[in-house]
């Protein structure tokens, strides 16, 4: 097995022309057990980012329990399960990186969901022992399906497929094969570019940062271990390259100034697309009232442009009534001919979505029910007008579908008690993204995605 069998092409290309120096973010997911809390203590074992102290703590019989350095709550200890996700830092002498530890368990997808809308890649856990490795055509785990599905709706860049536990069974190389190639296909069925194929052992260390010493070319692999698949990868580029969309998230008052040629308030937030400059005309969403910008502050109010990805604060040209919640958008160019109506916003604002959801509540979603809806910092009402169609983990079929079951993805259409600027997930995370709420429970429901 050669290093191009099981990288993507597209790696060494995207290595080049991205920044490979800043933090990446990544999480391990998969089936439950399928040795995520492992994979992450023996990288931070293996990186030497554990303290003496700290590992003694999670030592028993004279053997480190690698799971017990992110599975800190105590019904996590007890149940020998990851319940809530466990971020974890370390770097090597290329990289720094933010893990996060994602729930394998059915009933804890949203927290697994939550980790994946912000990382830059994923490591998903494929457990060997648990699937008919002798048979070619052995069937995945339906969670491991889940997530993998998940992570291609929430746009995650790079996803690492890790076969785990390759040294407990009877023929490794055989094992590897067959999996391998089960979720090759099951990637290209899906349509999702799979950066990365390799065998490990979380346990006892091999291919995770370094390659397996003791065995050269184990399972045939040749290639390189998954830390050096992380160093390498891209972290997810800025949305840069469209207009300004910026969600006000708290307003700061000092109308004591005596100062009448700009604005008294300042909105900070975090720029979400585009940037935002001194000069820049913008419109209020959902007023509609447009201004120019007078004055932007970073995040340690040194005046200058800011651009998306990073906080900033920014002071209007005149007073306007902008709260919480409200979006400062770019405006669009003036039309030539007057008679024509002239949009409010670069961003086109709707009451009607059509939009993939990923559907986490206990309680089945069903037409007619109403939910609080979370875009940027604005709550809204959101109500079920049609559950269009159901996606078939097993088959990647859509099926006709009158509700969603608990961990269901399928298509809806909502209408929202106001107009928002929503866009195409595809086009943006920051503006095709919302979560809905249960108005009684105030539990988290579902994870949507504008279509």
């Amino acid at each position: 097995m050669t290093i191009e069998s099981t990288i993507s092409p597209s790696l060494s290309a995207a290595t080049s022309s991205q920044d490979t120096q800043a933090a990446l973010r990544f999480i391990t997911c998969g089936s439950v057990d399928d040795g995520k809390s492992t994979l992450i203590g023996r990288l931070l074992v293996d990186s030497k980012s554990v303290l003496q102290d700290h590992l003694a703590g999670v030592t028993r019989q004279g053997e480190a329990d690698l799971a017990l350095l992110t599975d800190g709550l105590s019904a996590e200890r007890e149940q020998g399960i990851t319940i809530d996700v466990a971020y974890r830092y370390f770097s090597t002498e290329s990289r720094k990186f933010i893990i996060g530890d994602a729930p394998g368990h059915e009933q804890y997808t949203r927290n697994m969901v939550t980790a994946a809308s912000q990382a830059d890649a994923a490591v998903v856990l494929v457990d060997a022992t648990k699937l008919d490795w002798e048979n070619a055509d052995l069937a995945l785990l339906p969670q491991t399906r889940r997530h993998t599905l998940l992570l291609q709706l929430l746009r995650v860049p790079s996803v690492v497929f890790a076969i785990n536990k390759l040294d407990a069974v009877a023929n490794p190389p055989l094992a590897f094969a067959h999996i391998r190639d089960a979720l090759q296909a099951f990637a290209r069925d899906a349509g999702i570019q799979a950066t990365a194929v390799l065998p490990i052992s979380a346990l006892k260390g091999w291919n995770v940062v370094e390659e397996n010493r003791q065995q050269a070319g184990w399972c045939g692999y040749e290639g390189p271990s998954l830390l050096q698949i992380l160093e390498s990868l891209p972290v997810t580029p800025r949305e840069t390259g469209l207009p300004l969309a910026f969600p006000v998230q708290w307003v700061e008052k000092f109308s004591s100034s005596s100062d009448t040629s700009q604005g008294r308030r300042v909105f900070w937030g975090r720029v979400a697309t585009g940037q935002v400059a001194p000069g820049t005309r913008v419109a209020l969403l959902p007023g509609g009232q447009t201004a120019e910008v007078a004055q932007v502050l970073d995040h340690a109010r040194r005046p200058g442009a800011v651009a998306a990805g990073h906080s900033a604060g920014v002071i209007l040209d005149r007073e306007l009534d902008v709260s919480r919640g409200d979006w400062i958008a770019a405006a669009p160019e003036a039309l030539s001919d007057d008679f024509e109506e002239t949009p409010r916003s670069a961003w086109p604002t709707s009451r009607e979505l059509n939009a993939t959801v990923a559907w986490l509540d206990d309680e089945p979603l069903v037409a007619g029910r109403v939910y609080w809806a979370l875009h940027g910092h604005r709550w809204i009402k959101a109500k079920v007008k049609r559950v269009v169609e159901r996606l078939n983990i097993q088959t990647l079929a859509r099926e006709e579908a009158v509700q969603l079951e608990p961990n269901a993805i399928g298509h809806v259409e909502l209408a929202l008690q106001e107009s928002i600027p929503a866009t195409p997930f595809a086009q943006s995370r920051a503006l095709g993204s919302l979560i809905l709420v249960d108005t009684a429970s105030h539990k988290t429901a579902g994870a949507v995605l504008v279509r």
